[in-house]
């Protein structure tokens, strides 16, 4: 039909699957992996029992301790990725963290869930066997330490992150 784009209809398909846990770096989705293992805190407690109650006690909440994260079986061909991931073997020791975000999407392309990672490093890569009809640069083991975590659908971590004058990491 003439002056009708139906027939003409071009746009980028971008697959999302809920099997796939997605990396946010410098605001574009840098990795895609299809296991993500060790998200999780540990608040530590002081038990104290109450002279003269025994069917109870006193339970005060210490400081959090935040597991590793683990991704396995991973791809990517973002450069911002990998250069951040070069970073941790600089010889100058700066070593730059952020806050990156693990997405989860659903079927429609839609942020089901999104775990900031406040403050992130990488602390353990390895690579997988190579093979040579591959085009893009994969991975086998990535682990990430970090210093807070926050949890939501939005979008917006993977910028570097300064500490600020308190010694803490921005949240944002």
């Amino acid at each position: 039909m003439p002056g009708s784009n139906n027939s003409n209809v071009t746009h980028e398909l971008n697959y999302v699957t809920t099997n796939r846990f997605y990396i946010e770096i410098e605001s574009s989705i840098a990795a895609s992996f299809t296991e993500c293992s060790g998200l999780g805190a540990q608040i530590q407690k002081k038990v104290i029992p109450e002279g003269g109650v025994n069917d109870q006690q006193r339970v005060y909440l210490g400081h959090v301790e935040f597991n590793d994260v683990t991704l396995k079986r991973g791809v990517t061909d973002h450069p911002g990725f990998w250069n951040w991931i070069s970073e941790v073997f600089d010889e100058q020791g700066k070593t730059s963290r952020r806050n990156v975000n693990i997405l989860v999407f659903n079927q429609a392309g839609e942020t089901m869930m999104s775990w900031t990672l406040i403050g992130a490093v990488p602390i353990g890569w390895k690579a997988p066997a190579l093979q040579a009809d591959g085009n893009t640069a994969a991975i086998e083991e990535l682990t990430l330490a970090y210093e807070g975590i926050q949890f939501g659908k939005e979008k917006g971590g993977g910028n570097k992150s300064t500490r600020m004058k308190s010694g803490f990491f921005e949240s944002k």
